[in-house]
């Protein structure tokens, strides 16, 4: 019986460093993948000096406390947004959903967007946007907020990664116009996980 048990902890130790791995595996792969771009002439918004001299962004540590499980609540009718940007012009959203999740120890929520512009392209028209700040930004991350990728999910809860937030390409040139976070997606905690400030890469 002993022995059984002791198989028995070592299966689900090995079930657990497997999939720990596999997930630092993919957020490396996302941290890769962004360096990459940041590289590629035809994608990065650097200059083609700044290229030469790019290497890598700074990442905090992966951290899977900040993967979080959230409860996906689709809105009927949709909310019209304008979003304002660092350009100044003005960008259409709907106001898709809203996330709540536990993190901390403590219940938050946050809106979901949907572009007009991007629903209409069929690579696109699932896509989600999801802009946040916290308590790092401006200290030690972007200033005006960070963006996380999603896709409608097919159920009633969705995976939110804080390890895959990425600054918006405003962070590093002011030939973009990027969309600014709205009150609502402030988040009253610090989220040190994902992209640090575009100073430290």
């Amino acid at each position: 019986m002993k022995n059984l048990f002791q198989t028995v902890i070592l299966i689900f130790t090995s079930l657990y460093s497997f999939s720990q791995t596999t997930y630092e595996a993919e957020i490396l792969q996302f941290q890769n993948d962004l360096n990459t771009e940041y590289k590629n002439p035809e994608e990065s918004p650097l200059t083609p000096k700044e290229q030469k001299e790019f290497k890598k962004h700074s990442f905090y540590p992966i951290d899977s406390t900040y993967r979080v499980v959230a409860q996906f609540q689709k809105i009927e009718d949709p909310e019209e947004i304008q979003f304002p940007t660092s350009s100044g012009a003005i960008k259409t959203y709907d106001t898709y959903a809203l996330a709540t999740f536990e993190l901390e120890g403590k219940t938050y929520q946050l809106p979901i967007y949907q572009s007009h512009m991007l629903r209409k392209m069929e690579e696109y028209k699932d896509y989600l946007f999801l802009p946040f700040t916290d308590y790092t930004s401006g200290v030690e991350t972007y200033g005006a907020g960070r963006y996380i990728d999603l896709r409608i999910p097919e159920g009633n809860t969705i995976v939110i990664d804080f390890n895959k937030a990425y600054n918006p390409f405003c962070a590093y040139s002011p030939n973009y116009s990027c969309p600014i976070p709205p009150e609502a997606n402030d988040l009253k905690l610090e989220i040190k996980a994902g992209i640090r400030g575009p100073e430290e890469h």
